[in-house]
């Protein structure tokens, strides 16, 4: 139910029309407000009652942050529309005055129609507009220069997996299913013809030579076969992954369906594995099923007891044996990041290459401090951002190079920080609390030899 005019020392306020204005003015800055948390921030309006500039702060900042590294642009948007912080530039009453009634405002406008308040000085012109439909209505028309922008693709290209719309994450699925996904090639046992192998084929060079007499007049050669290495995806699906692991389910897609030498995993609390079902039927059905057979989405972050389980279950049995594993995470860690490390290097001495993606690594003064992203940075070969459709070009691109080259140089993680003990790794996250009694792992029954799934998929 939308907030009701809230009045404040006989103003009234139109809280709905602040919601909206101050959420569209923090999405312009760069902040992932979608339209959910602008109806939250509202409806909070409503029950917080914002008598003073330090509760509607609080109110806004708890409603439309979901990230520490969002907080400083969120205050230089927001003391830049309600005053500075220390209460220097636009006080309490100033606030008031800005975001009046809408008959007070109509009035204002038809007598002041030629100039406007500078943007620092009472509250945001454009909160105020908001606030008033009528008068922008009323307002004369004027001849305004239409300056050029890019195509509706490519700025849904550059937007963050989080900030998304369901409409536009519809899109994002359609544009990424023309992604491919390559794997740099190995050398198998068996050998192929080729005619500048380096070895000779002496049973094709003799029956050759059985057409001219005997002598061996052309020599066949062979070649060791070069076939693409498999792709192993681990996806993380808890709360704190929740907006990005949306999008990523359908590179899970595009890597399950780049060939049968591709597996995809997700996990949260437990590791569930989803080739089969994300290979089955049609793209969106495939997801559907995807998304039934995780039963811990948006609970807990136990990334350590995946990996564990991904190593005694699938990676010592061949799985991750010259394999590319690509890592989707945040490397939030509610266990013990000790036991990543100790994964994960198990994990390198089995895997070509480790890949991690980490959604938040394009924040600017983004630092791998996290307890899991600092225990699993050392044995990763490559960390990429993947934010958005525009950064997953560098995924692919981490996927396709090879080990000791100058491009798999480029996507080299940073050296990790310095670890400081008096710093632990507890910042509160109420998205990722793990759900009771969902940290029992599920068994797979894997086998290289029978080539089972996860209970419950039969072909």
């Amino acid at each position: 139910m939308p907030a009701a005019p809230f009045t404040v020392r006989d103003v009234v306020l139109d809280l709905p029309a602040l919601a909206g204005a101050l959420s569209r003015r923090l999405h312009d800055a760069g902040l992932p407000v979608t339209a959910d948390r602008a109806a939250g921030f509202a409806e909070a309006l409503g029950l917080v009652r914002p008598e003073s500039r330090r509760r509607l702060y609080w109110t806004a900042r708890a409603a439309l942050v979901s990230d520490p590294l969002q907080v400083p642009v969120f205050d230089r948007v927001f003391f830049a529309v309600f005053g500075a912080a220390d209460g220097g530039a636009v006080g309490d009453d100033e606030l008031q005055r800005a975001i009046t009634a809408p008959d007070a405002r109509e009035a204002e406008e038809r007598t002041a129609s030629s100039s406007a308040p500078p943007l620092a000085s009472a509250a945001e012109p454009a909160i105020a507009a908001s606030t008033a439909a009528g008068a922008r209505e009323e307002a004369p028309e004027r001849e305004v220069a239409v300056p050029t922008r890019s195509s509706a693709e490519e700025l849904l290209r550059r937007k963050r997996f989080d900030a998304l719309e369901p409409g536009e994450l519809a899109e994002i699925h359609r544009l990424m299913a023309r992604l491919e996904l390559a794997t740099p090639s190995r050398l198998t046992r068996r050998a192929e013809a080729h005619r500048r192998g380096a070895r000779i084929d002496l049973r094709r060079t003799l029956r050759g030579a059985m057409r001219t007499g005997g002598d061996p007049i052309r020599l066949a050669r062979r070649r060791r076969r070069a076939v693409p290495r498999r792709i192993v995806v681990l996806l993380d699906i808890s709360g704190s992954m929740e907006p990005y692991a949306r999008a990523y389910l359908q590179l899970l897609a595009a890597a399950a369906g780049s060939g049968p030498r591709a597996e995809a995993f997700v996990f949260a609390t437990r590791l569930t594995r989803l080739t089969r079902p994300l290979r089955a039927g049609t793209p969106r059905r495939a997801l559907e099923r995807a998304v039934q057979a995780a039963p811990d989405w948006s609970s807990g972050t136990r990334i350590g007891d995946a990996l564990q389980a991904f190593n005694d279950r699938h990676g010592r049995r061949g799985m991750a044996r010259g394999a590319v594993v690509v890592i989707l995470s945040d490397g939030w860690e509610r266990g013990d990041p000790a036991l990543v490390g100790r994964e994960m290097e198990r994990l390198a001495r089995l895997a070509h290459r480790i890949v991690w993606v980490n959604p938040r690594a394009a924040a600017e003064g983004f630092s791998p401090r996290a307890g899991g992203m600092a225990a699993a940075l050392p044995c990763c070969d490559a960390l990429v951002s993947g934010h958005s459709l525009d950064a997953l070009d560098a995924v692919v691109a981490a996927i396709a190079a090879p080990r000791g080259s100058a491009a798999a140089a480029a996507f080299a993680p940073p050296p990790p920080p310095p670890v400081d003990e008096n710093v632990g790794d507890d910042e509160p996250w109420a998205s990722a609390t793990p759900v009771a009694g969902s940290s029992v792992a599920m068994p797979s029954g894997y086998g290289p030899s029978r080539g089972n799934t996860t209970p419950g998929w039969t072909s």
